[in-house]
């Protein structure tokens, strides 16, 4: 709820610092003496436009602040949350307004838009008037509404989740259609691309291996005469193997009388003689590699031009034409498999179709059962306002299930008939501004425990009526304060009558100051409150008879 509310140069208020409580709050005064000054700055710190015309004459700047205390599980910590704000319980809004129109804002002394200010406020504070377009006025409120308090909330939760899944089934339906038909549509070229690449059979670094190959031919006879001329060197009858076997055997048999000096000889000899042997080897093995039939060449030139012919068909590399073989052998058969899996999810499709269509039809009927037990709780409430002769009708129109939205199938709209007769339309719409507040009223009196921001403001709503009427707002706004904090102002003593708190709001000049008139508010103790009771009651003059009719007033309500 509201706990501090601090306003400094909006318009006639100077300095104003407010303390609020739960229950009631009343705020009267004569007209002009500043009560709609009031709420239009508390309507700054919620995210209302700001204007220049709000700071006061010679100020640098307007400012207003409002304290709230929530509860931990209010969903304006979800809103802050996501916005990456951190708050405790106490919630401190403040925005300042210049005199060239622009604006600040801040919650908690952190800056954020405007538009975050505006959600926050309207999850804190509602603000209900004769001519307010807000709130319950608004017809995208009302399905939200109802749900509340038909308890519906997790069912139409459910309902959400349901469209959820079904816009995800027919999804991926039409997406694997889509595939598909891509896939049947290049079904032929596919054919034709795969027997190609078939036929030719690529392999995994074929073409390195063909294009090391195809060098090899090309310098093979350059190549030979080199691989012959290191054999020869090496002696190509073997008399050098013959002699070094023939002196390695003699110095064998040294090795008893001279060990150490042998040892080592030839330890080295028979090394030179095994890496000659396989010298010899590898020369040998390099002259047969290179022994080809002249075909080979060309035969291996044409498969290097015929690989990358194919692949420049492709646009890809030589190495990736066996993967394309792969790829185009499992879209082809995806063909067949694609269609059975088809089938698959336009069956899932139809059943999350159904599962939705019985979910929101449930619900469908969950909220007209709620609407008219809304409705006749409503009616119980108008014939006290003055409005024994008005209907109110929750209207839902319900579209086909598969028109149907996350929200479900309904439409909701609030709709009043003022007169019999007359024809019902939306409520904003048919009902006047006086009759328009004690609609709202009679809704926040019924809703209050399962749809309502924790602190209400009602502006004026008594305006036009009095007597039994005014007592029986009152009485009714009293009844809300007992599960919300509601703040009235009032011209209306009955109402007044009803407050646990009465603040009276008036004008005086400050000689400090050339006699420039300010706003002022009072709290008043019990005989203050008396006092404007009593004048509410009997205009400028305040009689005894007044003051009697203004103890009669409060104590009726004690």
């Amino acid at each position: 709820m509201l706990t501090a509310l601090s306003i400094r140069d909006i318009v006639l208020i100077d300095r104003l610092e407010l303390a609020f409580g739960g229950g009631l709050s009343v705020m009267t005064g004569e007209t002009g003496a500043g009560k709609s000054i009031l709420l239009d700055a508390f309507a700054l710190a919620l995210g209302a436009r700001g204007d220049a015309s709000l700071v006061r004459e010679g100020a640098p700047q307007g400012q207003v602040t409002a304290v709230f205390e929530l509860s931990p599980g209010h969903p304006v910590f979800e809103i802050l949350a996501d916005s990456g704000i951190d708050v405790g319980e106490t919630l401190i809004v403040r925005r300042t307004q210049s005199p060239d129109g622009r604006t600040k804002a801040f919650v908690n002394d952190q800056p954020v838009s405007v538009q975050l200010m505006r959600r926050i406020g309207a999850a804190v504070v509602e603000i209900h008037g004769q001519h307010d377009d807000r709130a319950l006025t608004d017809p995208a409120t009302h399905r939200q509404i109802l749900d509340a308090y038909g308890g519906l909330t997790a069912e139409a939760d459910g309902v959400a989740h349901a469209h959820r899944a079904w816009q995800a089934a027919e999804t991926a339906a039409r997406e694997h259609e889509a595939h598909i038909a891509a896939v049947r549509e290049n079904a032929d070229y596919l054919r034709h691309a795969l027997e190609e690449l078939q036929a030719l059979d690529p392999q995994p670094d074929e073409e390195e291996a063909l294009a090391e190959r195809r060098q090899v031919m090309m310098h093979a006879e350059k190549i030979v005469g080199d691989l012959e001329e290191a054999r020869d060197a090496l002696g190509a009858d073997g008399a050098d193997n013959a002699r070094l076997s023939a002196a390695l055997r003699r110095l064998e048999r040294q090795r008893d009388h001279a060990e150490a000096l042998v040892a080592p000889v030839a330890t080295a000899m028979e090394r030179a003689l095994i890496e000659l042997n396989e010298a010899r080897d590898a020369i040998e093995a390099a002259l047969r590699a290179t022994s080809f039939e002249p075909r080979d060449l060309e035969e291996a030139e044409e498969r290097l031009f015929s690989l990358r012919a194919l692949a420049r068909k492709h646009q890809v590399p030589v190495t990736r034409l066996p993967e394309l073989v792969t790829r185009c052998e499992a879209e082809l058969a995806s063909l067949d498999a694609g269609e059975s899996e088809l089938e698959t999810l336009r069956a899932a499709a139809r059943a999350a179709a159904a599962e939705y269509e019985t979910a929101a039809l449930a619900l469908s009927d969950k909220r007209r059962a709620a609407a008219r037990h809304l409705d006749d709780a409503v009616m119980a409430e108008l014939g006290p306002l003055k409005l024994e002769n008005a209907r109110f009708i929750t209207e839902i129109e319900t579209s086909a299930p598969d028109t149907g939205g996350p929200k479900g199938l309904d439409r909701v709209a609030f709709w009043v008939q003022t007169n019999p007769g007359t024809k019902p339309g939306p409520m904003m719409k048919v009902a006047s501004g006086g009759e328009l507040a004690r609609f709202i009223l009679a809704l926040k009196v019924v809703l209050a425990e399962r749809f309502s921001a924790p602190t209400l403001i009602f502006d004026e709503i008594d305006t036009g009526v009095g007597g039994a009427t005014a007592a029986a707002i009152g009485e009714r706004l009293a009844r809300l304060a007992a599960d919300v904090q509601v703040l009235a102002v009032t011209h209306a003593p009955q109402v007044a009558a009803e407050a646990s708190d009465h603040l009276r709001i008036s004008k005086e000049a400050r000689p400090d100051a050339g006699d420039a008139v300010v706003t002022r508010v009072s709290v008043l103790d019990a005989e203050m409150r008396r006092e404007e009771i009593a004048r509410m009651l009997a205009g400028q003059t305040v009689t005894d008879e007044a003051r009697a009719a203004a103890d009669r007033l409060i104590g009726g309500r004690a």
